[in-house]
């Protein structure tokens, strides 16, 4: 009994899991290609891995050295 009902309720969910992935719209490759292509090219000046980060906010820059005497 216990089995039908996991097997029946895991079956719910699969159906619920399928109707939500049905109900998502569809967009070509090309499209979403372009657009992602559009995006990237207005938003070059603004990633930190095409421009660079500053010195002074980066935050993985290397320590400097402290001499203690």
């Amino acid at each position: 009994m216990t089995s039908t009902n996991s097997s029946l309720s895991n079956m719910r969910r699969l159906v619920a899991q399928l109707k939500l992935e049905a109900s998502v719209e569809r967009i070509k490759v090309s499209q979403a290609a372009s657009e992602l292509q559009q995006y990237c090219l207005m938003n070059a000046g603004k990633d930190a891995l095409l421009v660079g980060v500053p010195g002074g906010s980066n935050p993985f820059r290397e320590p400097r050295s402290c001499a203690v005497l």
